[in-house]
């Protein structure tokens, strides 16, 4: 074991400057959520000071970003502004998975409808903490025929962009419009049952669940 001489000699750790940048960030919100809080409960320093229990000077740091709050002082300050903890960390940057498609430049995609003039564009498929989600635009046209029908995993829904057609979902059948959306299970048989006015153009976005098999 290190004597209290020998752990004053050892070299100070490296800090990962990642990291570093985090914690500076962290503290930037704290220091704008808490002073954006206080100026609406109309208190000054003082008074917020005062009914937190902590110093002046402390909560000047917290409010400049020059000190790191404990769990306890993060704790006091939201009972003392009347807010949830988690109000304090609004607006850490965090970095998410996104897709970004330009137009016209989705992936080209083969289902069992391509052989009946159905056109498929991959525009993007995410997967989050709980579901995967797939976004495709379907395009048919004078070429198309009605045919078929489908049943998958997953919620489905479908928004229509242009064109009339007649949508069925097992023995339901709705007319969708410009403007109109449907929402289904994709376990139910379902599919374009009359093409009405085309060229047709609808968005189908489906939430498949952790399995395939949900």
């Amino acid at each position: 074991m290190a004597t209290a001489h020998e752990e004053h000699d050892l070299p100070d750790r490296e800090i990962d400057p990642s990291q570093a940048r985090e914690t500076a960030n962290l503290e930037a919100v704290i220091a704008r959520q808490v002073r954006k809080y206080r100026i609406a409960a109309g208190l000054s320093v003082g008074d917020m000071a005062a009914r937190v229990g902590i110093s002046k000077a402390m909560l000047s740091k917290i409010e400049n970003a020059q000190t790191s709050c404990s769990l306890t002082t993060l704790g006091r300050l939201a009972l003392g502004l009347d807010i949830p903890v988690t109000a304090l960390f609004r607006g850490v940057d965090a970095e998410r998975e996104a897709v970004y498609v330009p137009a016209g430049h989705g992936a080209q995609i083969s289902r069992r409808g391509s052989r009946v003039g159905h056109h498929y564009e991959l525009l993007g498929a995410l997967r989050g903490p709980h579901k995967r989600m797939e976004a495709v635009l379907v395009t048919l046209t004078e070429s198309s025929e009605v045919f078929p029908l489908f049943q998958h995993p997953g919620t489905e829904l479908i928004y229509m962009l242009e064109g009339v057609m007649v949508y069925g979902h097992g023995e339901a059948h709705y007319t969708m419009r410009p403007g109109d959306a449907l929402q289904l299970d994709g376990e139910g048989t379902h599919g374009p049952q009359e093409l009405v006015e085309l060229p047709i153009r609808f968005l189908s976005v489906t939430a498949f669940g952790d399995h395939p098999d949900e």
